[in-house]
């Protein structure tokens, strides 16, 4: 199983190729990391994972000493003395940020939180894995509402046939796995909140979540329902359709953050086509296109009570036309006509 990617790769029976000349950010001793309370996703320490990591012998796909190494200033510097606005996620390990080196090169920074249950074994593996295969592709229109409609189908199950229910809360891009043939599963219940009672809404005393996924009811005073997924699943949609991240601090102030840039655009419908990822190549029916954003749009609404249920979003979902566009050299009846004519003489 893998984290949601933008690129899937060509089946191939060859070992991944090693580039020791991938640049890895590592600090040799960085500094603990402050309390982060963003995903809240407690792990206790585990008690043998330092010494695990001492005796660690280097890992079986390749040879972790011929990474690049920094100093702590470098790091320090290429992100802006970890800011907050440099932070673009955080995982088992501890939070990653991005940072620039004083070549332009753009790297990812790791903080190793040291009271996680990842040591420096774990990383070496992560590191080695990192290197890109030519054969990568873009995934296609298809693979996109494929992944879209089985997280709705997740949050489906969770909402409308879970006994008793449940309100999921952290979905986002990196909680949905897929396997090798991109069928998508919902990862991480560490926030999920039971629905028993017949109570389909619940005032949290701590929001808790991911910035950027979460409903904006929730956030204002911590009011928590299925329809909080829903909103949550929109922002997950969006990202597909765009190929925008929920939250980039890179892009200018008025597209970082991505419900803010997309709402203008959800009030013409003409305007729908530009907030198709350009890797798509437009390759996608527009009808299909038009659409999954009108889903969206439905999906982050401001008031709970319009958005749609999960189940009639998957209904939605599993009715477009996702086939590319027959191009139109292809389709034209004159051609059509020319080949018959032909082919009787």
């Amino acid at each position: 199983m893998s984290c949601l990617p933008c690129f899937q790769s060509k089946k191939t029976n060859e070992p991944p190729a090693k580039d020791p000349s991938v640049p890895v950010a590592r600090p040799a001793n960085p500094p603990p990391s402050p309390p982060h309370f963003e995903n809240n996703n407690y792990r206790p320490p585990c008690e043998n994972a330092n010494k695990d990591a001492d005796q660690a012998s280097p890992v079986e796909n390749g040879d972790s000493s011929k990474a690049k190494t920094f100093t702590f200033r470098e790091l320090a510097s290429a992100t802006k003395n970890f800011r907050q606005e440099c932070l673009i996620g955080e995982g088992g390990f501890g939070r990653v940020f991005k940072g620039t080196l004083q070549g332009g090169e753009v790297v990812a920074v790791k903080q190793l939180d040291r009271t996680g249950t990842q040591g420096n074994k774990e990383f070496q593996v992560e590191v080695l894995m990192l290197n890109i295969k030519e054969d990568q592709t873009a995934l296609d229109w298809r693979n996109r509402i494929k992944i879209a409609s089985g997280a709705a189908q997740g949050l489906e199950y969770l909402h409308e046939k879970a006994n008793p229910p449940i309100i999921y809360r952290d979905l986002r891009t990196t909680n949905i796995l897929l396997d090798q043939d991109l069928n998508p599963r919902l990862s991480d219940y560490g926030l999920a909140k039971l629905a028993g009672g017949g109570n389909t809404s619940h005032i949290s005393p701590r929001v808790m979540g991911t910035y950027g996924y979460c409903a904006p009811e929730y956030e204002r005073s911590g009011e928590l329902s299925f329809k909080s997924d829903v909103y949550s699943f929109g922002i997950v949609l969006l990202e597909l359709i765009t190929g925008r991240r929920a939250v980039d601090t890179t892009r200018p102030p008025d597209e970082q953050n991505l419900v803010a840039w997309a709402q203008p655009i959800f009030r013409n419908p003409k305007r729908f086509k530009e907030m198709a990822d350009p890797v798509l190549k437009n390759k996608f029916p527009e009808r299909s296109l038009n659409q999954a954003v009108g889903i969206a749009a439905m999906c982050l609404q401001e008031e709970p009570s319009v958005r749609p249920l999960i189940s009639d979003v998957v209904a939605a979902l599993t009715t477009l036309d996702v086939n590319e566009p027959i191009p139109e050299s292809l389709s034209s009846p004159e051609k059509d006509g020319s080949d018959i004519e032909n082919s009787d003489e």
